[in-house]
């Protein structure tokens, strides 16, 4: 059974900033082929629900959402009924452990390798 997608209105912005961010520093081609990969990618939930990692097994928080990483952005989705909801996206070098549950996921060997 395929389930339907819907993004969040922060996702949506997001994908919107980055295609905008792209197309102003790589080109408008670079940008929609760029968030085509992760709106392509994002479809494929629709078929394989589990194909993310289950934060809850993965972290042992107490949450419904899994997450799967693509062109250097990390997607966190849920599903809710027949639904998968892309509930929010982070670049690969955002702490986002900290961001949505307040846990830093980072060691400080990643904040001097990365400068932060």
């Amino acid at each position: 059974m395929k389930l339907k997608l819907a993004y969040s209105q922060i996702v949506r912005r997001k994908l919107q900033s980055l295609k905008l961010y792209l197309s102003q520093h790589y080109g408008e081609e670079f940008a929609r082929k760029s968030v085509k990969k992760i709106t392509d990618r994002a479809r494929d939930l629709q078929n394989s629900p589990d194909l993310g990692v289950d934060l809850s097994a993965k972290y042992g928080i107490d949450t419904d959402y899994r997450v799967i990483f693509v062109n250097h952005n990390h997607l966190f989705y849920y599903r809710d009924g027949d639904t998968v909801i892309i509930a929010e996206m982070f670049g690969e070098k955002e702490d986002f452990m900290l961001r949505l549950f307040g846990v830093s996921g980072r060691t400080q060997e990643s904040i001097d390798y990365w400068g932060e």
